[in-house]
Formats: C-alpha cells, sequence, structure tokens
C-alpha cells in the first residue's frame, strides 16, 4: 500500500542508517541575486541564530529574507554615504583639486556608512 506521498508523485532515499527519508525540496521562484549584504547576513545568521536560519530555510523564505536585507542595505549605504559627503564637502571639486584627499575622505565616509549597515541592518534580526 502507497502513502498519500508516494501517491502524489514523492520519492523516498534509504539514508546510512538503513532509515528512508522524503525527497523534499523547496521551489525558489525568485531569482534576484542575494548580494554582498545578503551574504554577510546569511553568515550571520548561521553563527548567531542556527535555528532561525534553518526555519527560513525549510520554509522556503530565506532567499526572500536575503534578497531583501541585501536591499535594504544598499539603499541604507547610498542615502549615508550622500548625506555625509554632502556634510564634509566631498565634492567634484576637491576631487579635481585634491585627488589625494578626495580618495582619503570618501573611504572614510565609505567605511563609517558600511560600520553603520552592519549594525543596523546586517547584524540583527
Amino acid at each position: 500500500m502507497k502513502s498519500l506521498f508516494e501517491e502524489l508523485g514523492g520519492t523516498y532515499t534509504l539514508g546510512k542508517d538503513e532509515m528512508y527519508y522524503p525527497n523534499l525540496t523547496v521551489e525558489n521562484t525568485d531569482h534576484r541575486p542575494i548580494g554582498k549584504w545578503g551574504r554577510m547576513h546569511r553568515a550571520f545568521l548561521e553563527e548567531a541564530h542556527p535555528g532561525l536560519y534553518e526555519r527560513l530555510n525549510l520554509n522556503g523564505t530565506l532567499h526572500k529574507h536575503l534578497v531583501d536585507a541585501n536591499e535594504r542595505a544598499e539603499a541604507m549605504m547610498e542615502l549615508l554615504t550622500k548625506q555625509m559627503k554632502e556634510r564634509e564637502g566631498v565634492t567634484e571639486r576637491l576631487k579635481a583639486e585634491q585627488p589625494m584627499v578626495w580618495v582619503s575622505r570618501i573611504n572614510n565616509t565609505r567605511s563609517r556608512a558600511e560600520e553603520i549597515v552592519m549594525e543596523e541592518i546586517i547584524n540583527i534580526l
């Protein structure tokens, strides 16, 4: 007698422990890239919250969660960088007149913005 799972087309695989396990897959219909920030958030979840990571993975929402985190982080980075550049006078004129000063300031601005994004979006639930 077949189980309902088998009647619906499900299959099993025999494990090393002589137990049969259902062959389950979760379809990913969201093909947006996870990106840098999403990968960092995934590493945070795996390390700090493995239970939540597994739950998101098993119910098929992990990819969407990571993509959403990446998009929020990208938007925040863009906004913070723009605001810091305006406040600190990092302009195209400075770039033309003192390129090394401009490089130093823009790198500092991006670094500070990345630290904020890490604390506000990536390393939280």
